[in-house]
């Protein structure tokens, strides 16, 4: 299978669309529980929905976390569906969007700018791109 075999990359404006317009689209937060506690967590309640959190990789080991499709069955995450997967920047959620479209879940789609985008030019996140400076709802604990 090649490296692209997924839906393609949306921005975070694309996204948000997306979710707007097809109720069935689900959002995956593929980021780590500390991202989610102490970066914050995209916010679909204007919506009348939730995110999904599922860590791609597990904190602290970074391992890819093996129950990753299971966890995503489990919240009613499905085939014919579709799932954008949202990470920091996009790296993250690139390679979720290409194993579960594997798993035959989707059509998939990677969040190309991520929660919090790249770094600015004083080495911060979330102000260049990303759902954060796209000023998208989040909330943060």
């Amino acid at each position: 299978m090649s490296e692209e075999s997924y839906a393609g990359d949306l921005s975070v404006q694309e996204a948000w669309r997306l979710l707007s317009d097809d109720e069935s689209a689900m959002l995956v937060d593929c980021r780590t529980r500390p991202e989610w506690v102490f970066v914050g967590i995209p916010d679909l309640g204007g919506l009348g929905r939730k995110p999904v959190f599922s860590e791609w990789q597990s904190f602290p080991t970074m391992q890819v976390n093996s129950e990753f499709a299971a966890q995503l069955r489990a919240a009613g995450v499905g085939e014919n569906q579709p799932i954008l997967f949202i990470c920091r920047s996009g790296q993250r959620s690139k390679a979720a969007a290409i194993a579960m479209t594997a798993e035959g879940l989707g059509p998939c789609f990677n969040v190309a700018g991520g929660f919090e985008g790249p770094h600015d030019q004083e080495r911060h996140r979330g102000q260049v791109d990303g759902w954060k400076a796209a000023g998208l709802p989040w909330l943060q604990d």
